[in-house]
């Protein structure tokens, strides 16, 4: 094994460096991601080394950008798209969501369509309206597109690659606030596939999911938790669309009790559908019912605001004392 310590967004450039040097169809678009190497530096370099025809500075237009992307893709290539910021993608919703979420099936399977859509998203930086935003749940409600969430740097190493190797479209949700979060990388093994839930930390009492930022937030609750004798068992959710529920269900199977943590708003979310779904498959198991921790259903408060309204891991073990009481 070869192991090295990098921030995230290191092992986001790294990822992307490993697959354009394996594929020379990969190629990067987006806003200021050549010169500059993006707003988080997470291109920083792959311009000066690929050239400008395999990473392009691109106008401030999401929906040209991911319109050129889906053109680029039946021509044969594997663009990865980034999005500047969360809120910014809207522009280009309506190009992610009827068309490149729907081509593949419009053609009954005779197209592919290799597209990655790179979106920082998520709290904890102290940002603006329009920057600052997990709009994870819509593009998980459509049907067409994978939607995955990495919270480490090896998974952020490895988890790129392997959407960009996918022939569908993979919307990558990168929890800003972890760019700067060190962690080990194995560049030679994979921790495991794209879509596989994970448990990180093993528990008998209490089982907390997550994904992306939660997942820290859910580590620092589960230790605080230890030392007040209670046992959580901590499971990365990942991917969320598809959802790999079997590592969820053996979990509360054995736990009976579970906390679902995100920073999106709780009503209509990912977090509504994974608590239905262990509320279908785990009920007679369950002694208690799913915990939910979200934001707030309203617009992303200002920088001010943002430690009021994102969950912490006091919230979590609130919802974590109700369920052991219920």
């Amino acid at each position: 094994m070869t192991f090295e310590t990098m921030p995230f967004a290191r092992a986001m450039n790294a990822g992307l460096r490993r697959a354009m040097e394996e594929n020379p169809r990969v190629m990067l678009m987006g806003e200021d991601i050549g010169k500059l190497g993006g707003v988080f530096r997470v291109t920083e370099h792959l311009q000066r080394d690929f050239g400008e025809n395999r990473v392009l500075d691109t106008p401030l237009a999401e929906a040209g950008i991911v319109g050129s992307a889906i053109g680029l893709a039946m021509a044969g290539f594997r663009p990865v798209v980034e999005i500047q910021f969360d809120g910014f993608v809207f522009p280009a919703f309506d190009q992610i969501t009827t068309q490149l979420a729907k081509l593949t099936n419009r053609h009954e399977g005779t197209i592919s369509m290799p597209v990655v859509i790179r979106i920082p998203y998520g709290g904890h930086i102290g940002a603006i309206e329009h920057h600052q935003e997990s709009p994870e749940a819509y593009f998980a409600h459509t049907p067409g597109l994978r939607v995955v969430s990495p919270s480490t740097p090896n998974d952020a190493y490895w988890m790129i690659q392997d959407a960009i190797a996918s022939d569908d479209p993979v919307i990558f949700m990168e929890p800003k606030s972890r760019y700067w979060q060190k962690g080990e990388v194995d560049t030679d093994h994979r921790a495991a596939p794209l879509h596989a839930s994970r448990v990180i930390r093993g528990g008998s009492d209490i089982t907390l999911v997550g994904h992306g930022a939660m997942v820290s937030v859910l580590l620092q609750a589960a230790s605080i938790a230890e030392a007040e004798g209670i046992s959580c068992e901590v499971i990365d959710v990942r991917s969320l669309s598809p959802i790999d529920y079997d590592p969820i269900i053996d979990s509360v199977r054995s736990t009976g009790r579970m906390v679902w943590a995100q920073e999106a708003p709780g009503a209509t979310s990912v977090g509504g559908e994974i608590a239905s779904t262990v509320a279908e498959r785990a009920f007679y198991s369950l002694e208690a019912p799913v915990m939910r921790v979200s934001g707030y259903d309203v617009p992303f408060p200002p920088a001010k605001l943002e430690s009021f309204y994102l969950p912490d891991a006091d919230r979590v073990l609130e919802a974590v004392d109700r369920a052991l009481a219920f």
